[in-house]
């Protein structure tokens, strides 16, 4: 297990323990949320070496990893991520028309996929071998694992996208200065993440399925990341609600909670986190971040 000292927002080493959660997707075992007293972010923590991570990803039920639909809640997933694909490419392609886009962590190319049809340039980084070679086999795009990261040119994107990605990422600086190099100086970067200042984070507390403890290193709220994005001379230009994710994920807490899948129970409270945010904090479920360098 690796522990971190100091925050990796604001690198204050004043930390206290949050809470203690599970990883109810998978191994069941516990792992601690880590809390910065300076600043208030949370974070995994101790955590598996960067080496031992893959074991937990390691489940033919990873949905991210899979375009298959093997059961109800996938085939959930599978719509939820279709509009969600066409949400996504209406943000971009309202203030880009056209040009070569990365996406790091792209899963099974579904949403590169979606861009390649309609004329962009599309290359994808995806760690996970099978999710690699189906994106490849099925729609024949250039999907590299993550070390080509490395070989890109610099400025060469005139958009990148993060969607859940940067929460899983262990060396957090690192990667951002990275993507903000391959970066245009007129590009745009989207990044996508859960926010644990929603309500059905309240809600759910330890049972939040966003926690996704290992896989989730990071556990970000508007503010959080808005101190990250400035560590880094990065502008957040507008934040946009990913108003589904709050059913999707209550549905998955209420497995988690209470050993079912209550879709009527989930549907509920899926809504009034979204009703919440609405009303007044913006706290939706999950959060999009448009960023400008």
């Amino acid at each position: 297990m690796e522990e971190l000292t100091k925050c990796p927002v604001c690198e204050s080493n004043s930390l206290s323990t949050s809470f203690i959660t599970k990883d109810y997707f998978l191994t069941k075992e516990k792992f601690q949320i880590s809390k910065c007293d300076s600043c208030g972010f949370l974070f995994t923590n101790p955590r598996p070496n960067p080496s031992e991570l893959s074991r937990f990803y390691q489940s033919d039920e990873y949905l991210s990893h899979t375009a298959s639909k093997r059961n109800l809640l996938s085939s959930v997933y599978s719509f939820l991520r279709n509009i969600s694909i066409r949400r996504k490419y209406l943000l971009i392609s309202n203030l880009k028309s056209k040009g070569k886009i990365l996406d790091i962590g792209c899963g099974s190319g579904e949403f590169l996929n979606y861009l390649n049809q309609r004329g962009w340039g599309v290359t994808g980084i995806e760690p996970a071998p099978k999710p690699r070679e189906f994106a490849i086999e099925k729609y024949g795009l250039s999907i590299f694992p993550e070390t080509q990261l490395n070989h890109f040119e610099i400025e060469s994107f005139d958009v990148i996208t993060m969607w859940h990605v940067l929460e899983h990422v262990s060396g957090l600086d690192e990667r951002i200065t990275q993507v903000k190099s391959l970066l245009k100086n007129d590009g745009l970067l989207f990044i996508a993440l859960p926010n644990s200042q929603s309500w059905d984070a309240k809600h759910y507390k330890e049972y939040w399925a966003a926690w996704d403890v290992p896989r989730h290193l990071y556990h970000f709220t508007k503010i959080s990341f808005t101190n990250f994005a400035n560590k880094h001379d990065l502008r957040i230009h507008q934040i946009y609600p990913m108003r589904f994710d709050s059913y999707y994920v209550s549905l998955l807490s209420e497995k988690y909670k209470t050993g079912k899948s209550n879709f009527f129970v989930a549907s509920i409270n899926g809504f009034l986190s979204n009703l919440s945010a609405m009303r007044n904090s913006g706290n939706f479920s999950s959060l999009i971040f448009q960023i400008k360098k």
